[in-house]
């Protein structure tokens, strides 16, 4: 049974990371869609805009809803063994890998709500980086994504 447990948790925690990761990646490039459809001059415009901010903000809270279930199911994996010490096993112990994956795991975290607040100084008025800058800025979760990735698989500490 406890095997059962353990990998149905960490499936449930691999399936609502997936879904984060996909609202990670894409939010940023509706931030460009954003950037690149100009201040709304015409009504095409500003209909295309209203549609991306709509998408976005759906996004957004979507994949603050996905983080939430991967951190819940992640916290389990991580300490459930403290509270069911005979279901789930201390995957962890002695290792620092787990601190350094957590590490990156935050600053995606917080690439997550800066493009967020992004979104939201548009609806605000506010004007958002260049389309290449925004671009740019759209590679780094995929560098963090590729660390974690390898922290967790190598387990190198």
């Amino acid at each position: 049974m406890g095997a059962t447990l353990y990998l149905w948790i960490k499936t449930f925690h691999i399936v609502f990371v997936i879904a984060w990761m996909a609202c990670v990646f894409y939010l940023p490039r509706i931030l460009v869609n954003i950037a690149e459809a100009g201040d709304g001059e015409t009504p095409e415009e500003r209909a295309v805009r209203a549609r991306l901010l709509l998408m976005g903000r759906r996004l957004y809270k979507f994949g603050h809803n996905m983080f939430g279930m991967a951190f819940l199911f992640g916290l389990v994996l991580w300490q459930g063994w403290r509270l069911w010490p005979s279901q789930l096993p201390n995957v962890v112990a002695g290792m620092h890998w787990i601190d350094a994956k957590l590490t990156l795991v935050a600053l995606l975290l917080v690439y997550f709500i800066v493009c967020g607040r992004w979104l939201k100084g548009v609806d605000a008025g506010r004007v958002l980086p260049s389309p290449k800058t925004l671009r740019l800025f759209n590679e780094l979760p995929v560098l963090l994504l590729v660390a974690i990735v390898w922290l967790v698989l190598a387990r190198p500490f």
